[in-house]
C-alpha cells in the first residue's frame, strides 16, 4: 500500500518541512514505511506526486522515479511554500508504473488521492465505467482502481466542475456515497462467480482499503475505511496546532498555543516521534477540515460499522475526537532502534 500526506494551514508552509526534512518525512516513508498492514512490499518506490496551491490554482508534480531518488523534488521542496499540500508515494497494487497512474489527480478545482485497494476491481470495472457520464469517463487517463474511484466520487457531485468552493457536507457525503457504491458493486460481483463457466475467474478474498483524500482547495475530506467489521484499516493519523516547529536538524514538533488550530496535518504515518502530537483517525470514519480550520470526524455507518470497537468510540458527534493517541509501543521502539539507511 501507498503512503500519503496532506497539509492545510492558515499560512503557507515550505514543502521541505513536510516532504524531506522531518525524521519520518513522506520521502523517508517511501523507503522506510513502518505501519503498513502488508509486509509484501515495504517500499513505496513506484512513483510519487505532490500538489501545492500556487496562487488560486493547483500545481501537480508527478514522476515514476522513487521519491527518495528525485533531486528535482528535493530542490522544489526547498523553494515552494503553500497553504495546502497533497503528497503521495506509490506502491502499485493495480495499474502500471506510469505518470498517468501517479496520485493525486485533478478535475476542475478538485484534487484526489488514495491509499489502499478496491477488492476484486477487475470484476466491477465495467459496472464502474457504465455508471459514469461521458465527461467524467473521458477524464480518466490511467488504469488504476484509484483513479476510477475518483471518477465515481466525481459522479456523486451535482456540479463537479463548479467554480465556487463546495460545501464540506457535500464533499463528505460524496466520499461516503463512493464507498457505498463500490461496496455494493463488489457484493453484486460475487454472484458472477456462482455462474456456470466462471469458476476459474481469479478473485481477491481480502477487503477493500479505501483511505481517500479529496480537496477543493478550501475544504479537505479524508476517509479511513476497510470493508470489514473487525479488521483494521490502513493507518491514518492527524495532528493540529499553531505551528510545526523544527527542534533540530530532523526533529519537529507540533506547537499548540492557546488551543488554536492554525494548521492540520494528516498522514499515513506520523512525521515526528512526539507521541502526544498525533491522534489516530478511527477506522471506518471520515475526517473533515473545514474552511475555518475546524476538524470534524464522522463515523461511516454501514454494514461494516462496529460501534463497539474501541477505535470507534467517541466519534458519534461532529466534534474533534477526545481520543488518546494510539501510536503503538512497538512502533516507538522501532523508531528508537532504527535510523535512516545509509
Amino acid at each position: 500500500m501507498c503512503r500519503m500526506l496532506l497539509y492545510k494551514g492558515r499560512q503557507p508552509i515550505q514543502l521541505a518541512h513536510l516532504l524531506t526534512k522531518p525524521a519520518h518525512s513522506i520521502i523517508n516513508q517511501s523507503f522506510d514505511s513502518r505501519l503498513r498492514l502488508d509486509d509484501r512490499r515495504p517500499i513505496n518506490g513506484d512513483g510519487f506526486g505532490v500538489d501545492s496551491e500556487l496562487g488560486s490554482s493547483p500545481c501537480i508534480f508527478t514522476s515514476v522515479t522513487p521519491a527518495w531518488n528525485n533531486m528535482n523534488l528535493i530542490r522544489l521542496a526547498d523553494k515552494i511554500k503553500s497553504p495546502l499540500v497533497f503528497a503521495h508515494v506509490r506502491a502499485s497494487t493495480a495499474g502500471s508504473v506510469s505518470e498517468s497512474n501517479c496520485h493525486p489527480w485533478q478535475y476542475g478545482r478538485l484534487m484526489f488521492m488514495h491509499n489502499g485497494n478496491i477488492a476484486n476491481f477487475h470484476l466491477i470495472k465495467r459496472r464502474v465505467q457504465e455508471s459514469l457520464p461521458d465527461e467524467i469517463y473521458f477524464n480518466v487517463n490511467g488504469n488504476t482502481d484509484s483513479e476510477w474511484a475518483f471518477a465515481v466520487f466525481l459522479s456523486q457531485l451535482k456540479t463537479p466542475l463548479q467554480a465556487e468552493p463546495f460545501c464540506h457536507q457535500e464533499l463528505k457525503e460524496a466520499v461516503v456515497k463512493t464507498i457505498a457504491k463500490l461496496n455494493a458493486w463488489i457484493k453484486d460481483a460475487a454472484t458472477i462467480l456462482t455462474t456456470p463457466g466462471n469458476a476459474g475467474i481469479a478473485t481477491d478474498d481480502g477487503p477493500s482499503m479505501m483511505n481517500f483524500a479529496v480537496t477543493d482547495g478550501v475544504t479537505v475530506v479524508c476517509s479511513r475505511y476497510v470493508s470489514s467489521r473487525y479488521l483494521e484499516a490502513a493507518s491514518l493519523y492527524y495532528s493540529s496546532g499553531t505551528r510545526f516547529e523544527k527542534c533540530n536538524s530532523s526533529h519537529y514538533r507540533m506547537v499548540k498555543d492557546n488551543r488554536r488550530q492554525d494548521m492540520v496535518v494528516i498522514a499515513s504515518e506520523p512525521l515526528t516521534f512526539e507521541k502526544a502530537d498525533w491522534l489516530t483517525i478511527p477506522t471506518n470514519s471520515v475526517i473533515v477540515v473545514t474552511s475555518k480550520m475546524n476538524v470534524l470526524i464522522y463515523p461511516v455507518v454501514d454494514e461494516y460499522h462496529n460501534p463497539t470497537s474501541r477505535e470507534r468510540s467517541g466519534v458519534e458527534q461532529d466534534i474533534p475526537v477526545p481520543e488518546t493517541p494510539r501510536i503503538s509501543r512497538l512502533y516507538l521502539l522501532r523508531v528508537k532502534s532504527r535510523g535512516r539507511p545509509r
